[in-house]
């Protein structure tokens, strides 16, 4: 994968600048929740999906409440929704953001801070959508009600130039399939869009999900084939490029800032979205964050690296969204 252009060389770059740095003592605290939830799935294998769901409701615990940060729960062409309206963000502007979850569980409630955080450092509203969850909506309902949570912010008033998508892991996917979709449906493109560790590939043919599943502490094979399996249906294929957009048509879109961390399963599903995206010709940035877990940005507000993460993030998308 490597000397592929510039995203290679910019992945290079941050891990080069990054690499003498040690993870700080306050990030363990996501990997020691990520523990705990693996151990008590594994201790209650017969856990309902609303059990499940209760327990990744408290994945905003280890955030740190932002401040100066309004939430307002609104309708977005039948699609729940919640914005997060940092005070003197300007309005003509927007994030649409997409929770991960495996697309099981996770909501716009457990997100809301790690979202709230982002647009008070980008200076815009962010909507976070509270799409349809499987097993009682399969693929591909999330997609879909994305796209209609998108179609509604157009007609706010709001320019497709002055938005940006963000979400992590399955909503990391959801960042790119909702672009795909969009482009399907001839709808004008976002500006951008800011996966992070995102999850690119129901095949699971990933490298390291073998090689990092010890250093990973939540998203094990074991998991991302329930999930997948949940997700897709009986019937589903894998190789769906909204599901699996390494098997999409990449040209064309958007630029792509993708974030990841370096323990983590996923991360050559990041690390072959990028180089995919290059290879047709687009503009696509990655960047790996050493002994990082699975969605650290979780810690915003707690730890230098989730912050850090955040500010690199606003750097990139404000000159773009013309901020």
């Amino acid at each position: 994968m490597t000397g592929i252009g510039p995203a290679r060389i910019s992945a290079r770059l941050a891990r080069h600048w990054r690499k003498t740095i040690m993870a700080s003592k306050e990030s363990a605290v996501l990997g020691e929740m990520y523990k705990s939830w693996v151990s008590t799935m594994a201790e209650n294998p017969d856990m309902t999906v609303e059990e499940t769901r209760r327990m990744f409701e408290h994945w905003g615990d280890v955030t740190g409440e932002p401040e100066g940060v309004d939430y307002i729960e609104v309708d977005a062409n039948g699609v729940r929704c919640m914005w997060a309206k940092p005070k003197g963000g300007n309005e003509t502007r927007a994030l649409l953001c997409t929770h991960g979850g495996g697309y099981m569980v996770g909501s716009m409630y457990s997100h809301r801070k790690m979202f709230g955080h982002i647009a008070k450092a980008v200076g815009c509203p962010a909507l976070i959508v509270d799409y349809r969850r499987s097993p009682e909506h399969p693929h591909p309902t999330p997609v879909n009600d994305c796209v209609r949570a998108y179609e509604w912010m157009l007609d706010q008033g709001l320019e497709a130039k002055h938005i940006a998508f963000t979400g992590d892991s399955a909503g990391g996917a959801l960042a790119i399939t909702t672009v795909l979709a969009a482009r399907d449906k001839g709808l004008p493109l976002p500006a951008a869009s800011m996966p992070i560790s995102p999850w690119t590939d129901m095949e699971i043919t990933g490298e390291t999900v073998t090689t990092n599943e010890a250093k990973d502490h939540f998203v094990k094979r074991a998991v991302i084939e329930h999930m997948s399996a949940t997700f897709l249906g009986e019937n589903g294929d894998r190789k769906d490029p909204l599901a699996t957009p390494l098997y999409a048509d990449l040209a064309g879109l958007p630029p792509f800032f993708v974030q990841v961390g370096g323990d983590e399963t996923l991360l050559d599903d990041a690390r072959r979205f990028v180089a995919k995206v290059e290879a047709a010709g687009g503009e696509a940035k990655l960047d790996i964050f050493p002994e990082m877990q699975h969605v650290f940005h979780f810690l915003a507000g707690t730890t230098p690296e989730a912050d850090k993460a955040i500010a690199d993030q606003a750097a990139w998308i404000k000159p773009k969204l013309g901020l």
